[in-house]
């Protein structure tokens, strides 16, 4: 407990250790009870499947503290259940849904003091992971799994908050088609090093995925969703199969829909409908929403709404949802789940 606390203001996306972390074990057909540590290193075996075929996968939500000074998690059941769908796409076991939340609530209950305050404009990220350990020199499942939680205090993921930024569409995929590109697993996020690299070394944010079957339709933007707004106040955004599903665009669909007034639409973005749309962004726990002022692709930058200011539909998008994760507006029911 003696780690001295960050000046919240300046927190960028980065890993601080915190007080706390969560730590479970699978082995012989079940999950033990889990504990609470304060060791933030693994000890596994040389031979564990998550070092050399990949056999992980990841989950990213966030603690907010309200004006009221309570803590809430945002939709935590959604993380559970995608985190399901990631175990069972890589033959790993599955955490149940009350387990994950649970271990969730225990880590962040546990690092209170690294919540940032309300109005700070910073939040608690929570990593919840599963990996394959154990003597294992085939490529074949692991004997055990580890499933942990940790978090870290962070600010915005791309510098300037809610400020529009340029991205450039990029021709290497993230993930094959039939691929794990629904599932939230370590092997696309390595696969989009590369061209994000490629892509913040021209002076880009980040780079857009197209589709990795056709190179014709948009899918998603770096880390994080994508969606476009329309004259005709519709709300427009891919639809594939290898698109990791996001929570906060699911969220966002849904107060578009029932809060704005909005049309929803999921369909094909194909990338030479740029002029579609009056505005358009990035999206996700990360991201939260991120505006997109440019898109670069083959050497021309189409601009939405402002390479230098938000939208406004945008704006109350982002308004929205984090007045809900906050507390400061009302959601939809079981959107919210307090941290005692």
């Amino acid at each position: 407990m003696s780690s001295k606390l960050p000046k919240w203001d300046t927190l960028g996306f980065d890993y601080i250790k915190t007080d706390k972390r969560y730590l479970s074990v699978w082995k012989d057909g079940s999950w033990d009870d889990g504990v609470l540590t304060e060791d933030n290193s693994l000890h596994i075996s040389e031979a564990s499947t998550a070092l050399h075929y990949g056999q992980q996968c990841f989950e990213g939500l966030k603690a907010y503290r309200g004006k009221d000074g309570k803590v809430r998690l945002f939709r935590p059941d959604m993380n559970a259940q995608r985190m399901q769908l990631s175990c069972d796409r890589l033959l790993m076991p599955e955490i149940p849904v009350e387990k994950f939340i649970d271990a969730c609530k225990q880590v962040v209950a546990a690092n209170e003091r690294w919540v940032p305050p309300y109005g700070s404009g910073a939040t608690l990220y929570v990593r919840p992971f599963v990996i394959g350990i154990g003597h294992n020199i085939g490529v074949k499942p692991a004997p055990e799994y580890i499933f942990s939680v940790f978090c870290v205090p962070v600010g915005p993921y791309f510098k300037g908050g809610l400020s529009p930024v340029n991205f450039t569409v990029t021709d290497m995929d993230r993930a094959a088609p039939h691929g794990t590109g629904q599932a939230k697993v370590g092997g696309n996020y390595a696969a989009s090093m590369l061209p994000h690299k490629d892509a913040v070394d021209r002076g880009f944010a980040d780079c857009i995925y197209l589709d990795p079957a056709t190179h014709m339709n948009i899918e998603e933007v770096g880390a994080a969703n994508f969606f476009g707004i329309t004259a005709a106040n519709e709300f427009i955004t891919p639809k594939s199969p290898s698109i990791l599903a996001s929570i906060t665009k699911r969220s966002l669909m849904e107060i578009a829909e029932n809060s704005l007034g909005m049309k929803v639409i999921e369909r094909d973005v194909p990338v030479t409908s740029l002029e579609d749309f009056t505005e358009a962004g990035a999206c996700g726990t990360a991201a939260v929403i991120t505006p997109i002022g440019g898109v670069e692709y083959k050497g021309d930058l189409h601009v939405f709404y402002s390479e230098s200011e938000t939208g406004p539909v945008t704006r109350k998008l982002y308004d929205t949802l984090c007045g809900i994760q906050f507390g400061d507006i009302e959601g939809p029911e079981g959107w919210i789940e307090i941290v005692e």
